[in-house]
């Protein structure tokens, strides 16, 4: 009976290279115990409930661990998104009334509109919110 409990693991090891959440890890490693009882116990429920146990146990006791270690940190914007949370500087006068208004940050010059809709005069420092589309939504510093 081992040998099945060896094999069920193996797929559990081996479904885990191809998942994301660290999961299916714990019952191989539950069934790695199951096999390890199978040694010693021949009742098929008995190495069972040890299996479901066991995983159920390290997935629980071991989720928040395992989750510091494969967060993904969303704070690595690419692209323009980017240039959320910069400061750049109004070098056209936005007016949300017209539709106009452009600001410049590290030498890019980009459409901008504020972020309550209000005028926001030339040479003012201001810092990007968000971007949508291909404006850059902002307000004064």
């Amino acid at each position: 009976m081992w040998q099945l409990w060896l094999i069920i693991s193996g797929f559990f090891f081996i479904l885990e290279i191809f998942t994301f959440g660290f999961l299916v890890f714990w019952f191989g490693i539950g069934a790695l115990f199951a096999m390890l009882v199978s040694f010693f116990v021949d009742n098929i429920i008995a190495q069972t409930t040890v299996f479901l146990i066991t995983s159920t146990l390290l997935l629980f006791a071991t989720r928040a661990f395992a989750d510091k270690f494969a967060k993904t940190d969303d704070e690595n914007k690419t692209n323009a998104y980017a240039l959320e949370g910069k400061i750049g500087k109004v070098i056209q006068t936005i007016d949300p009334v017209e539709g106009q208004g452009q600001i410049k940050i590290g030498g890019e010059i980009w459409s901008a509109k504020s972020l309550d809709d209000t005028c926001i005069s030339q040479d003012t420092k201001v810092m990007v919110e968000k971007i949508d589309g291909v404006k850059a939504i902002v307000k004064p510093v």
